[in-house]
């Protein structure tokens, strides 16, 4: 089956689009999927400064969604042909993690997510030459036309809503919302600091005001700090002099719990000493070198630890955060600008200079 896609190369190389050739039909328990539009997330992007552990020519894209065109025979039967799905992170589902409901936490996500799918597979996936490209990106590489992903990646969603914007749900906005509503459980009463408004803040901005929060929103973006006020935030300048007091004053002396997008270890120490005395941080950006606590920053019962994927069961997150985007709760949408596929690269040129907060790219088809 052939048809175009966007490759990556190298890690220095820009995409190219151009036509793919899937060599294998749908597997018991996988599903064949049009994809109706992919997200571009930040995740993407750092494949180029992976220092060679993400396999190279590749298919990236992680957030995709789209219709089920083929099936191999799902062992439940959960999924059909004709069913609008939502693509979110794969997993094994028969490790201690994934039967108790955190599949997140995968014995196998770094090999079956960060590095391309399983190593044991034949490659599935070539060029127009015949050179294989890497094995499945997330269970999907689903910056193409089509998809072949495990049904148990899938989510089935309701066919009235808008398929092609509805991928950002298993990535990004499910990490930032799942951190909130998940992680930290956080409710009526409770106060949050967010620092840094992208798109995975800014989902927990909205996902924050959903739930009753109080919200303060940091960033060193004026913009970025207009969306998170908005959304429901309180917006403070990243440089604001004496941040941990201020992030006080504004919350009645402190935040019960802090959520990091920004690696930033002076924000994160800053966050620490804002925080109330049991007061949770969580980290969901990636750590590239040494973080330095200062002195005092984890007395008084406070904690840190680390986010994956806003400890999300897509299959019960993504349609509580459809059914708030319904409830015009968690506006989403309003984050995205579209592209098509083949504008690929203007689309991480946007991204990475902060012109767009969410691209989604569309496949162009032939009428």
């Amino acid at each position: 089956m052939k048809f175009q896609a966007a490759v990556l190369r190298s890690y220095e190389s820009p995409f190219t689009v151009e036509e793919v050739d899937l060599r294998t039909e749908p597997a018991a328990g996988e599903i064949l999927v049009e994809i109706a539009g992919s997200g571009m997330c930040r995740t993407d992007l750092a494949v180029r400064r992976s220092a060679g552990r993400s396999p190279l020519p590749a298919v990236l894209g992680h957030e995709g969604a789209g219709v089920v065109v083929r099936t191999g025979g799902a062992p439940d039967a959960a999924i059909s042909v004709g069913d609008h799905v939502v693509l979110s992170f794969d997993s094994c589902g028969h490790c201690r993690n994934c039967r108790s409901a955190a599949p997140a936490y995968c014995d196998s996500f770094a090999s079956l997510n960060l590095y391309g799918g399983r190593e044991e597979e034949s490659p599935r996936l070539t060029d127009a030459t015949g050179k294989a490209l890497a094995p499945r990106w997330f269970g999907q590489s689903s910056f193409a036309e089509y998809a072949l992903v495990p049904a148990r990646n899938a989510v089935r969603i309701d066919p009235a809503l808008p398929l092609e914007l509805l991928g950002l749900l298993g990535c990004g906005f499910l990490t930032g919302a799942g951190a909130v509503l998940n992680t930290f459980g956080a409710g009526p009463g409770d106060t949050l600091t967010v620092l840094g408004a992208g798109a995975v803040g800014l989902a927990a901005v909205m996902a924050a005001t959903a739930a009753g929060v109080r919200t303060v929103a940091v960033d060193r973006h004026p913009q970025r700090l207009a969306l998170a006020e908005r959304f429901g935030a309180i917006p403070l300048p990243a440089a604001t002099a004496g941040l941990p007091e201020r992030i006080r004053q504004l919350t009645d002396g402190g935040t019960q719990y802090a959520l990091d997008t920004t690696a930033s270890a002076p924000l994160i120490n800053n966050a620490l000493r804002a925080l109330r005395p049991t007061g949770s941080l969580g980290l969901v950006a990636r750590l590239h070198t040494p973080l330095p606590l200062e002195p005092g920053t984890l007395d008084r019962g406070r904690s840190i630890r680390h986010i994956c994927e806003g400890d999300a069961v897509p299959g019960l997150l993504i349609p509580r955060l459809t059914g708030l985007w319904q409830a015009g709760r968690f506006p989403f949408d309003e984050l995205i600008r579209t592209y098509p596929l083949a504008d690929i690269n203007e689309a991480e040129r946007d991204c990475d200079a902060g012109r767009v907060v969410k691209p989604v790219l569309l496949p162009e088809r032939a009428a």
